[in-house]
């Protein structure tokens, strides 16, 4: 185990695994992060789910994001778990339909589970380790669809209770509409003559520019302020160690100022459902913003609640 550029890492050859693969690199955490990979036997269904992450995160033909990726960590260290007393060949459908009903609390995260164990046994198919996928035939949780958007109100209370640094990446995520990962990473020469350009990591192969606003445009001043302007960094925003800020860290910076706040049930997402909901009423496109493949994925982050009035016939017209 070596530690190279701020994290720790288990050499094997050529090949440098990072422990944790995602999250801070502590000494504790790599140490961890290594015992479960020494400790795994072989055959086992964590040995198939480790092996199986690490071929999603090697994929080159259409790679994961580093979002999607660490869900997929997270629902590995579940699912690892949970089957930890079986073989492949062992586990049948309704092993995986008692995951979904034990999970029923968080369907949320029942679903990311159910996702990441069909990749896992699609790799085990094509490594022919077994003769078909237990997972065919286990549908879904429904999710239901998020309501909550905050009031200016409540947005205003939350942003007074923020830090510098945290109040202007609210503003960023409110102007822009953008996944708060692709806000976190925005770079120094993203910043062009148009506006701020993305290459959102959930969208591969469709970049686009946000295009300046007055408002937008005092924001990232504010953003450059905080590290004097510097034009050396690269990242316009940084965190301890001069790296993109940690979404761990702004995620606890956002609960901390949502409870001085009195606002509960506030995500940080909803930031980016109040911008493209705002964007319908200006009459833009909040599909083209949200970088949507489809209007149906739009639809998720529409939270416009006004009730629409529905003209009726008046019979002037004779037959």
């Amino acid at each position: 185990m070596y530690f190279h550029h701020g994290a720790y890492y288990l050499v094997k050859g050529d090949a440098w695994r990072r422990l944790p693969a995602t999250g801070e690199s502590t000494l504790a955490a790599a140490l961890e992060a290594y015992a479960q990979l020494v400790d795994t036997p072989a055959g086992t269904m964590p040995a198939l789910i480790d092996a199986a992450l690490e071929a999603l995160r090697r994929r080159k033909a259409k790679p994961l994001s580093k979002s999607t990726l660490a869900q997929y960590a997270v629902a590995a260290r579940i699912l690892s778990r949970k089957l930890r007393q079986f073989r492949p060949e062992q586990v049948q459908p309704r092993h995986v339909a008692g995951i979904k009903v034990s999970m029923a609390a968080t369907p949320n995260m029942a679903n990311r589970c159910l996702s990441f164990l069909r990749q896992v046994f699609a790799y085990a198919l094509e490594q022919q380790l077994i003769e078909r996928s237990p997972c065919v035939g286990v549908a879904r949780h429904h999710e239901a669809k998020r309501q909550r958007v905050p009031s200016r109100e409540e947005y205003q209370a939350v942003y007074e209770n923020a830090g510098p640094r945290l109040q202007v990446i609210l503003e960023l995520l409110r102007y822009t509409g953008q996944r708060i990962e692709d806000v976190l990473h925005i770079e120094r020469a993203h910043l062009v003559d148009a506006g701020i350009y993305f290459d959102p990591q959930k969208v591969e192969g469709k970049p686009f520019i946000a295009a300046w606003t007055p408002e937008l445009e005092a924001v990232v001043a504010r953003a450059k302020a905080l590290r004097g302007n510097v034009q050396s960094f690269r990242w316009l925003l940084t965190g301890r160690r001069g790296n993109a800020p940690d979404y761990r860290t702004v995620k606890l910076q956002w609960d901390k100022a949502c409870a001085a706040a009195g606002v509960q049930n506030l995500h940080l997402h909803d930031l980016r459902a109040m911008c493209l909901t705002q964007a319908k009423r200006e009459g833009l496109d909040p599909q083209a913003l949200g970088r949507h493949s489809s209007a149906q994925m739009t639809a998720r982050y529409l939270r416009d609640h006004e009730i629409p009035v529905v003209p009726t016939p008046s019979f002037r017209q004779s037959n």
